[in-house]
């Protein structure tokens, strides 16, 4: 039930100025992605401003993003909740919309105990039957996924991936090892895709492929080839970009970016804010340095 293997991106949700969502933006936004190489299109996620859209918006979204790919490249879904019951009608909905997986983040501000953890997961995955992607980020959550609830959740027969953006290399490989190659690994951190590839990660989830989806797809498939020292390289290239994309929250430095090479992204929705004047010269001269075409 493997989904993709390569870079999948993290795709923002444009907006107009008004704030409406600009979904021509965002048809334009996915060609973009698949023309320059990117595997696997992932909408409504945290760098989607998933949290600032209502369901209406949040199943558009979706449905456009599936009609636009139109079978070209998979598509995941972000459908996660902090209720249970709402994760489950998202995911109902967005799998008769004709989603090819969903993304599901772990319960935040409530959160949850690892046994809840795996009810909740469990009682998602039952509700569909479409590949599931578990998204940890105790960052954002307040809540880790233990190696152990990973290789229970992993033996549930849609649960086959996890993105893993906890940033311990350390829990990674634990939980690897405890899955028994049960979960597909993805990479929920641009500046460690190389080692977690080393782990056997099939990919990245990303943000930076919003403005390098050919050098991200080709850092993961130069790995998988063999290429170790061509994907290391292109890892280390991206690194001083990487750190500006993250100076501020994601997703206000990606859609400053996307800004700068006039592609469609316009402002984030509040709490999110423009982004500081400094840093958004410092993530300017970081692109050029890279060779990012500024229009």
């Amino acid at each position: 039930m493997s989904i993709f293997t390569g870079s999948g991106v993290a795709i923002v949700t444009p907006f107009n100025e008004d704030m409406s969502i600009n979904f021509e933006g965002l048809e334009k936004l996915i060609d973009f992605q698949i023309d320059n190489g990117t595997d696997c299109i992932v909408i409504c996620g945290t760098t989607g401003e998933s949290s600032t859209l209502n369901d209406e918006e949040h199943l558009e979204c979706i449905k456009v993003a599936i009609d636009r790919t139109n079978k070209r490249v998979p598509v995941i879904a972000g459908t996660g909740s902090n209720d249970t019951a709402h994760g489950i009608e998202l995911s109902k909905k967005a799998r008769q919309l004709g989603a090819d997986g969903l993304l599901q983040v772990t319960p935040y501000y409530n959160k949850t105990t690892q046994k809840g953890l795996i009810q909740h997961f469990n009682s998602i995955a039952n509700s569909v039957d479409i590949p599931i992607v578990l998204y940890n980020v105790p960052s954002r959550t307040g809540l880790n996924i233990n190696a152990d609830t990973a290789a229970t959740l992993s033996k549930t027969d849609n649960i086959i991936a996890i993105k893993e953006a906890s940033g311990n290399i350390a829990h990674i490989t634990d939980l690897v090892h405890k899955c028994e190659g049960r979960l597909d690994l993805y990479s929920g951190n641009d500046d460690q895709i190389v080692p977690l590839l080393s782990l056997g990660g099939k990919g990245v989830i990303s943000v930076v492929a919003n403005i390098l989806p050919k050098d991200t797809h080709d850092l993961v498939m130069k790995f998988i080839q063999g290429d170790i020292k061509g994907s290391l390289d292109l890892q280390l290239k991206m690194h001083r970009l990487i750190n500006a994309l993250f100076c501020e929250v994601n997703p206000i430095p990606v859609k400053t970016a996307l800004n700068y090479m006039n592609l469609p992204s316009g402002p984030c929705r509040l709490p999110l804010t423009d982004m500081e004047q400094e840093n958004a010269m410092l993530l300017l001269n970081e692109m050029k340095n890279y060779g990012i075409n500024i229009i």
